[in-house]
């Protein structure tokens, strides 16, 4: 016989069912048992197990009594959602190797690419720049839009989740060109719209790259135009900002002018102090954007665990000689009075450009990166010094040589950080992380060309050195900031969280092992402690192998209009 007793207890209601059965057990395409659960609040982690169905979270907690179809023992390792890189440069290297392994090693489920330049839209003009200036890594532009451009890679086939931002410089570039002038009203209705193509498409935002021509050219202004033409969207604005160095303060000033003007939150891209004058500058960044958050904007930032940033030659010669693009740029360089006037700007402290030649101090702190010419690539790994040493020319002269006989910007690693500011930088409540590389395999086309260690190491940095080692956060802490943080910036849903319902990104990592192994000398080294990863519930690294898996998606913002 059936019945049923209500009391209270303690002020709860009790419903106790006679005869009642328990539930049945349940299966799941998936069930992992035995993890240590770092859900993505920032919470202390829980012990327990979670089920997968199809691509979404089902469970989670002690499912002791379920099944999976298939079965996996974390071993009391960390589980956590995937890893967020918010600063990519995987727009090249996915289309040649979709396994992303540099970044899907470290735990990365989601690459969010376009600082200031993005893949799209182009023009036929933009589509033949791009085939001419392609380095190592060879493709067709097959696509026209953004949009076109990320679906390319979710047909194509990649292991990781896709997004991108749209590049001010590219709305630029599709309307003016390589001029350094302001656009006419028309211009900028243009690229206006091309912004809210970018945005209905599943942009982001607006991403800006202000130090490099043709992007320095462009006024304030300009950028509060683009910006507002995605705020309705829910887009973000995010920048390389104007300076990082000398008007390292001023540029945050920029940033939040245009959150502000605009009406869209901000993010400064890898947050830093460059040149050792500067570094004492970090205290009043934070305290400008701190002023700025409680005046009720939303300004956020991101950065990589290096004291070393990596860009190109054009960082180290003054804008001017770059307007019309690189070979009109590399034509000025082989006129005697330029080269001169040139040289002597490079051995200067500009107010008006961020030279970073005269911020790395000396030319031993340039580090030679990539180069397109093979006859160039012995010079890979060497200092800029070291290379003039070699050919007998100063560095200066070499520098403006090697641009002339490559064909490209040079790819160059500038010693410009402290490493005080990056533990001071990692404990911002807002502050993300991005590696502001491809991502890379230790194979292949990329052994061609050295690059920079953030390639492979710069979240297991974070985890290893900076919160196993040096404690300057929590295990806890790091996780927020590699997942729901910047999917809560990005607006993106059922994301960076541990919770039924949400998307299955998920990693499995040692932290007691994760680390990073790259180095300047030898970058083309993987990291260690990732032991698998799902993304959008299917397996693509089992032991730290790659299973053959290409699940990713494009992860569009807040605008899509599907």
């Amino acid at each position: 016989m059936n019945w049923k007793l209500l009391f209270f207890r303690f002020g709860a209601l009790v419903v106790l069912h006679g005869c009642q059965t328990s539930s049945p057990p349940v299966t799941y395409d998936l069930l992992i048992r035995n993890a240590l659960l770092y859900d993505g609040s920032g919470n202390a982690p829980i012990r327990g197990d979670i089920a997968v169905n199809a691509d979404t979270i089902a469970a989670i907690g002690d499912l002791g009594k379920d099944k999976g179809k298939n079965e996996l023992d974390a071993g009391g390792m960390a589980l956590s959602p995937g890893f967020i890189n918010m600063l990519s440069w995987a727009t090249e290297s996915l289309i040649v190797d979709g396994r992303g392994m540099g970044d899907l090693k470290q735990g990365v489920t989601l690459e969010v690419m376009g600082e200031g330049w993005s893949m799209g839209p182009l023009n036929d003009e933009m589509k033949a720049g791009t085939k001419a200036s392609q380095g190592d890594i060879k493709y067709d532009v097959s696509w026209t839009t953004l949009g076109e451009y990320l679906e390319f890679l979710e047909k194509k086939g990649v292991s990781l989740n896709v997004a991108s931002f749209m590049g001010a410089t590219t709305a630029r570039i599709h309307e003016i060109g390589y001029e350094d002038r302001p656009p006419t009203p028309d211009e900028l209705a243009r690229m206006q719209a091309l912004v809210r193509q970018a945005m209905e498409e599943g942009a982001m935002g607006v991403a800006s790259a202000l130090i490099y021509a043709p992007a320095f050219y462009a006024k304030t202004e300009e950028l509060i135009a683009l910006c507002q033409a995605a705020a309705p969207y829910g887009g973000r604005y995010i920048t390389h900002m104007r300076s990082e160095g000398n008007r390292f303060l001023e540029g945050i000033d920029e940033a939040i002018r245009i959150s502000r003007e605009a009406g869209l939150p901000a993010e400064i891209y890898h947050l830093k102090a460059a040149g050792k004058n500067n570094w004492p500058k970090m205290d009043q960044a934070i305290a400008k954007i701190d002023s700025a958050r409680k005046a009720g904007l939303d300004i956020a930032a991101n950065m990589y665990t290096y004291i070393a940033g990596a860009t190109g030659l054009d960082a180290a010669m003054p804008p001017w000689v770059q307007e019309g693009g690189y070979d009109v740029w590399a034509k000025r360089l082989q006129d005697p009075a330029i080269r001169k006037r040139v040289k002597a700007e490079m051995k200067q402290d500009a107010q008006d450009w961020e030279n970073l030649y005269f911020s790395a101090g000396s030319a031993d702190k340039l580090l030679l990166s990539e180069f397109k010419n093979d006859t160039l690539k012995k010079y890979t790994g060497k200092t800029l010094a070291e290379v003039a040493a070699i050919r007998g020319t100063d560095p200066e002269d070499t520098a403006m040589d090697l641009v002339i006989q490559d064909g490209t910007r040079v790819g160059v690693v500038y010693f410009l950080m402290s490493e005080d500011n990056v533990r001071k930088q990692i404990p911002l409540p807002y502050l993300s992380f991005g590696s502001d590389a491809a991502a890379m395999a230790t194979e292949g086309v990329f052994l061609k060309s050295s690059t920079h260690p953030r390639a492979y190491g710069n979240f297991a940095r974070l985890l290893g050195k900076y919160v196993r080692e040096e404690k300057v956060i929590s295990l806890e802490e790091a996780v927020r900031k590699l997942t729901s943080l910047p999917a809560e910036h990005l607006k993106i849903k059922k994301r960076g969280y541990l919770k039924p319902g949400y998307f299955a990104d998920l990693v499995i990592f040692d932290p007691a092992t994760i680390a990073d192994k790259a180095t300047f000398e030898q970058p083309h080294q993987y990291a260690v402690g990732v032991n698998h990863v799902f993304v959008n519930g299917v397996q693509v690294l089992k032991n730290g192998e790659h299973t053959g898996a290409m699940p990713g998606r494009v992860v569009r913002g807040p605008g899509w209009k599907k």
